[in-house]
């Protein structure tokens, strides 16, 4: 397998960061109650300004926007999600979050990545059933409760790549990476040589940018893993408190990469891990020439935790030194 060029800013940029923006932390399901005008006035409050400038402050190359989750409320506008699901008002907020966050991140040269799960918001019934979505492909946020059902869902499969497609070609080159979520049963949902498959999940997530970034997240696997397909770009890598080796940029072509929290959760708590870890596992996986994103809790104004700000000052000014 080929490696590829496209990821070579994303191994550059060595660090970045990722926030889970939800009505609640990703496990918790509260969230679901809220509803369109509540999620709404959140979004409207949202300063993309303000965490451009954090971002800038602790020198992130990079930013991870979650459009939503297992909730049914997403950060910007679909037509497509809208005709599907049918829901009114809709829970996809009037402000695209994604284009005015890229219009504040731009100017400091921070790239600007989005999360979606690979499947329909499971605490969202009349969504789940629009989209013709079973329960046993538990979404993310579920990690005890992986039913392997066998099934393909196609139907499925291809309703959310439209949704996809209509946001990747809303923000073109806006968006240069995807992270989805969720992607734990490949062989029964996309290894095919028919659609819907890898390409075309791939092919709807670039439509807008075809140099954008793919991950297809396998769920929390130590040591990492890809998924051996060509579609895929970089790792999901997602990890919780075993922290693999890296052994070199690469794996099976796939450029390498690990996702963690520094809070207590996905987006949730205060800072569990000492800066001396932080630093020291970052330099080891810059060091293989592997790419390293933590997650932090955001606020819901849109501005991340002070002590996480510190942590991550902390982090970037060690790893200047090295230089």
């Amino acid at each position: 397998m080929e490696t590829k060029r496209n990821v070579d800013w994303f191994k550059d940029a060595k660090w970045g960061v990722f926030c889970h923006y939800l009505p609640t932390p990703p496990h918790n399901r509260e969230g679901c109650q809220l509803t369109a005008e509540e999620w709404n006035e959140r979004v409207d409050a949202f300063d993309v300004e303000g965490l451009a400038a954090q971002l800038e402050s602790i020198g992130a190359r990079y930013f991870f926007l979650t459009l939503g989750q297992n909730t049914g409320h997403y950060c910007a506008p679909n037509a497509a999600y809208d005709s599907l699901v049918g829901l009114h008002p809709s829970k996809c907020s009037r402000r695209d979050l994604v284009s005015d966050l890229y219009e504040a991140l731009a100017p400091k040269q921070i790239k600007l990545l989005v999360y979606l799960p690979s499947g329909a918001p499971n605490g969202d019934p009349i969504a789940m059933e629009k989209l013709e979505w079973e329960n046993g492909y538990t979404g993310p946020g579920l990690r005890h409760n992986r039913q392997r059902t066998g099934k393909r869902l196609a139907e499925f499969q291809k309703k959310w790549e439209a949704v996809i497609k209509e946001w990747s070609l809303r923000w073109g080159d806006k968006v240069s990476g995807w992270w989805l979520d969720g992607c734990y049963f490949a062989d029964e949902m996309y290894r095919h040589p028919d659609e819907p498959n890898f390409q075309s999940f791939a092919t709807a997530l670039k439509a807008g940018n075809p140099d954008s970034i793919v991950a297809f997240n396998p769920g929390v696997i130590v040591p990492v893993i890809s998924h051996r397909t060509e579609y895929e770009d970089y790792l999901g890598g997602e990890v919780i408190r075993s922290f693999p080796v890296c052994d070199g940029r690469w794996l099976e072509g796939v450029q390498y990469h690990i996702l963690s929290f520094l809070g207590q959760d996905w987006g949730h708590g205060e800072p569990e891990l000492p800066d001396e870890f932080v630093i020291g596992y970052t330099k080891h996986v810059n060091e293989h020439e592997g790419t390293v994103t933590w997650d932090v809790p955001i606020s819901h104004q849109g501005l991340i935790e002070e002590l996480f700000i510190r942590q991550l000052q902390t982090l970037n000014k060690a790893l200047k030194e090295v230089h």
